[in-house]
């Protein structure tokens, strides 16, 4: 999804699902305004105009920037402008909206297309300059050439459309995590496993330890996220078909070269099938399969802390909801809760990381806008929002000082995306159409828990909503 998310990343989702707007409200409930003038004031702190040099004199002119981006992660935002706009003179107007995706097209089709927005979909984005050729700008040159020089290629290629590029990378995420409680396992004798199989073998032995105390499992979940209500079950199936296809046949999925209910998707769907449909699995605390429906995702690894479940698969952003539930929780290698990488089989060559991130498009081709895009894809920019966000934001941008990010588990996400022993996969449902990436595959999804829907029917209605053309 994304993740403007709260939802997810999927960082996108329809109220960016993915974790934007929702992240951005969770987020909201953990710090306070005396919190944000400080963070003003450290991303201020060390700043070297010297380095705004190349972005020219801008004084006395405006820049509006439109996103799904809400709360206090926009508070954030906004702080991490700071020097763009003490250095250059320009001034950046932002506005958050919950209903950001719904609203864009809308003010792009009456004029009144911001100059900028940030765009959490590659999908979304194809769609964008599918429907409206006239209405994006093409990236400029210097925004293009710090893609070039502090983004992987892939990275490039997520914010290109037909050869063209029209986005550049802001923020990023990583999917691939399994949270626990490391004095949870301690106690019960328990290691993180290093491969599936590990995995699965530790789910029975939790089973077996538990087998007096029906209300404990080893998994909890949740899919619950108002209109985008199924995407954490995407994210599921997206992260199993890395580990059982392979990262060439998941890109030939995402892409629709072979159909959505090919064999090999049955396949890794019988896999999910395995944890979340499995009743001795889940869902610790929470009830039976079908309360994977109706849990919202933000509370869904909770029971954690009640030790009523010992494993959630859940994305890095999903530590600030653990400071929504006590902030006084320590999310660290030692401390109250932690995540492991979801492990990849044992004959696995890499090990697949699925992700997340949102994209900077502009609608306008002026100096100010051209300059703060380039802003926005510089090493600068992202050592900014580091220092203004202490937990819940990274970026794949190779010029990051990763000693200023604030949070452990943000630090270990930075680690595995920059770490060429792993290989990065964009959200499949974020890269798809938007009628079956938001759409058929969240619905779908649900109705496979809430309806025991069956393998063969979910992914058989998926494959007839994808869009002919």
């Amino acid at each position: 999804m994304t993740r403007t998310t709260t939802a997810r990343g999927k960082r996108g989702l329809t109220v960016l699902a993915a974790g934007g707007a929702g992240l951005a409200l969770v987020l909201a409930g953990c710090s306070s305004s005396d919190d944000s003038s400080d963070d003003t004031a450290d991303v201020m702190a060390d700043v070297d105009c010297a380095d705004y040099e190349v972005y020219g004199d801008l004084e006395g002119t405006t820049v509006s920037v439109y996103s799904s981006i809400v709360d206090l992660e926009a508070e954030q935002q906004e702080q991490s402008y700071d020097p763009f706009e003490e250095c250059t003179g320009a001034t950046v107007e932002y506005e958050g909206s919950k209903e950001f995706e719904a609203q864009l097209p809308v003010r792009i089709q009456s004029g009144s297309a911001p100059d900028i927005a940030f765009v959490p979909q590659p999908g979304f984005l194809r769609t964008l300059v599918a429907d409206y050729p006239d209405a994006l700008t093409p990236v400029g040159d210097q925004a293009s050439q710090n893609v070039d020089e502090f983004y992987s290629e892939s990275w490039r290629d997520y914010g290109t459309v037909d050869g063209e590029l029209y986005g550049t990378p802001l923020g990023a995420n990583v999917k691939s995590f399994v949270w626990y409680s490391p004095s949870m396992f301690a106690d019960a004798g328990y290691e993180v496993p290093e491969s599936w199989e590990d995995m699965i073998a530790l789910s029975d032995q939790i089973v077996e330890d538990t087998a007096d105390d029906p209300d404990t499992k080893p998994w909890c979940a949740g899919i619950g996220s108002g209109d985008a209500t199924g995407w954490p079950a995407t994210d599921w199936l997206e992260d199993v078909m890395l580990r059982t296809a392979g990262p060439d046949v998941y890109d030939q999925w995402v892409s629709h070269e072979i159909p959505f209910n090919d064999p090999q998707v049955q396949d890794a769907l019988a896999q999910v099938g395995t944890v979340l449909k499995n009743e001795e699995y889940v869902n610790g605390g929470l009830g039976d399969v079908t309360s994977i429906a109706t849990t919202e995702f933000t509370e869904a690894g909770y029971p954690i802390i009640d030790q009523l479940c010992y494993m959630h698969r859940q994305a890095s952003f999903y530590q600030a909801n653990w400071s929504t539930l006590d902030p006084d929780l320590q999310v660290a290698e030692d401390g109250d809760i932690w995540a492991f990488y979801l492990p990849a089989p044992s004959d696995a060559e890499k090990k697949p990381l699925l992700g997340g991130g949102e994209f900077v498009v502009s609608f306008d081709d002026r100096p100010e806008v051209q300059a703060f895009q380039a802003y926005l894809a510089s090493p600068e920019w992202s050592n900014n929002k580091a220092t203004a966000t202490p937990q819940g934001w990274i970026s794949a941008n190779n010029g990051l000082d990763t000693s200023l990010l604030q949070s452990p588990i943000d630090q270990l996400s930075v680690e595995l995306l920059t770490d060429e022993e792993y290989e990065f996969r964009f959200d499949g449902s974020d890269m798809m159409p938007g009628q079956v990436g938001a759409g058929s595959f969240w619905t779908e999804m649900t109705e496979w828990i809430a309806s025991d829907k069956s393998d063969e029917d979910v992914l058989d209605a998926i494959e007839a909503s994808w869009p002919s053309s």
